[in-house]
């Protein structure tokens, strides 16, 4: 077997080139036989295809997924707009 840093940066690189994923923002790590997904995307699907990715490099690996997925936000608060007093007349 590879070493742990090795495989991160294997996993790493999949998980960022496979179009299913492409992600660049996830962090993981590797203790024995245990690879741990952490971060934050975008859908629940996503964060089901990391595994996906994650089993077909490394077949044998339990995976923790601690990845969240991100709430959509809805607009915040509005600026208010107004005219300015400049003391000018």
């Amino acid at each position: 077997m590879e070493q742990p840093q090795y495989l991160v940066a294997h996993l790493r690189r999949a998980l960022a080139e496979d179009p299913r994923t492409a992600e660049l923002g996830v962090h993981v790590t590797i203790r024995g036989d245990v690879v741990a997904l952490d971060g934050e995307v975008a859908t629940e699907e996503r964060k089901r295809q990391l595994e996906t990715v994650v089993r077909e490099e490394l077949p044998q690996a339990r995976i923790h997924n601690d990845v969240r997925v991100a709430l959509p936000g809805g607009p915040g608060a509005s600026e208010a707009l107004g005219s300015v007093d400049t003391g000018r007349s």
